[in-house]
């Protein structure tokens, strides 16, 4: 199915598959299935059970299923699964604002709302690009390991920022947040590299957060509390600003 065009209009097929698992998690799957079968024979059943089942929460947490993106040039999808779990108006990373030297895009000072969506040990780790466009900045911080749903997460935590352009000169900006159990920020971009709306950017291993900076001019089509799905989830439409209410139930 991948690659497939399908529509609103019912265009296109849809039908339910195992998700492939990302390369990234086989190596600790095989690790823990060698320590499986190495308790097992040596009759350690007490190691092996708990390892056997380590092995499938490994399988289970680096899972990488497909998704299906909205083409629409407005659209600003969800860069990761998780919870919604802060919106607020803060000034951009200042990463992402100053004169690096080299003359590559940057955002401005002004604040901006960003939109923070906490990921939990069991959402799907795979990032994927907010919106097409061309891979300007890309700047590791290492940090601290605090909990991923804390506001200090995004100043202190190890984190990742990324900046897009596309092609007609709008800038988004996000961010890979390490969180309490994760410890690892694993990139598949580089400066450069040209990215499609929904493409994969990188993982994030056991827990973590990914921050979005919105444009000016634009507010969120999510609320507080809800969940979303990367590559899917609608987060916002470039120009729209309307006041969206949930109730819980």
């Amino acid at each position: 199915m991948s690659g497939e065009i399908t529509d609103n209009r019912g265009r296109g097929e849809a039908s339910w598959h195992w998700p492939s698992i990302h390369p990234e998690g086989r190596k600790f799957a095989l690790i823990a299935a060698a320590a499986s079968l190495g308790a097992a024979l040596l009759a350690l059943e007490t190691i092996a059970w708990p390892l056997a089942v380590l092995v499938l929460c490994i399988l289970a947490f680096f899972r990488d299923p497909q998704r299906i993106t909205p083409q629409d040039d407005k659209c600003i999808v969800a860069p990761a699964d998780g919870l919604i779990c802060l919106i607020q108006r803060v000034p951009p990373p200042r990463e992402l604002v100053i004169d690096d030297g080299r003359g590559t895009a940057h955002l401005g000072e002004a604040p901006v709302t960003r939109i923070s969506i906490f990921m939990s040990v069991f959402d799907v780790h795979i990032n994927r690009a907010p919106v097409g466009g061309t891979v300007r900045r890309l700047v590791y911080i290492p940090g601290r390991f605090l909990n991923a749903d804390l506001d200090k997460a995004s100043e202190e935590n190890e984190r990742q920022h990324i900046l897009i352009e596309r092609a007609d000169g709008v800038k988004i900006g996000f961010t890979q947040i390490a969180g309490l159990v994760a410890r690892r920020i694993v990139p598949f971009v580089k400066p450069g590299d040209m990215l499609a709306v929904g493409q994969r950017v990188g993982l994030i291993r056991f827990g973590s957060r990914v921050d979005v900076y919105l444009p000016e001019g634009t507010e969120p089509r999510v609320l507080l509390g809800q969940k979303v799905i990367a590559g899917e989830t609608v987060l916002a439409q470039l120009g729209e600003q309307l006041l969206i209410e949930g109730v819980s139930q």
